[in-house]
């Protein structure tokens, strides 16, 4: 029998940990990883703008997502990819492949926690942060409910949410690992 590959979406909103779980995963389970922000992020760095302008910039410009898109829809085919991205649980519906197992996680944070986390992260004010994450957040929704008619983050799109608002980040790490070594037991 042969072994099947793996593949694992990480979603949520920005600031909840997602990243810092994607990127764990990808070490324990010996997975390549990938993130959308990551090429957005770069993408947003090649133009000379900020993340909110670069966000205005993309809904103008829908070619942008379509591009990001494309290159995680060709990872995830490839499988054995840890997928740190909003729609990597959306785009996963077109592969049927059954010798990949796949498992969908939202990570999520309050508001509060998510601000604090951006400050210290970016070091940017509390004004700051919260424009970013709004900014973001409500372009995204927007973007996606029009060009691919999904709404982010319902809770019936994933096999597990975890909520990090009152977790330290190993604590989260420690507990996003489990319960991914535990639904590949259960999946395969």
């Amino acid at each position: 029998m042969h072994q099947k590959k793996i593949l694992i979406l990480i979603s949520g909103p920005h600031a909840s940990g997602k990243t810092t779980i994607a990127r764990a995963i990808a070490r324990e389970f010996k997975l390549r990883y990938i993130s959308a922000g990551e090429i957005f992020r770069n993408m947003a760095k090649e133009r000379g703008m900020n993340l909110v302008q670069f966000t205005k910039y993309v809904e103008e410009n829908p070619d942008i997502d379509y591009e990001i898109d494309n290159r995680m829809m060709e990872e995830m085919k490839k499988g054995n990819v840890v997928v740190d991205s909003q729609l990597a649980y959306f785009f996963s519906r077109r592969i049927s492949d059954k010798n990949i197992v796949k498992i969908s996680m939202m990570v999520y944070a309050d508001l509060e926690k998510r601000i604090q986390r951006l400050m210290g992260r970016d070091g940017l004010s509390r004004e700051e942060a919260i424009r970013e994450i709004r900014v973001r957040e409500e372009s995204e929704r927007d973007r996606f409910k029009k060009l691919y008619g999904v709404e982010l983050w319902a809770l019936d799109d994933f096999d597990v949410v975890i909520n990090t608002s009152h977790l330290a980040i190993e604590e989260a790490i420690d507990l996003c690992v489990s319960i991914v070594r535990k639904l590949l037991e259960i999946k395969k």
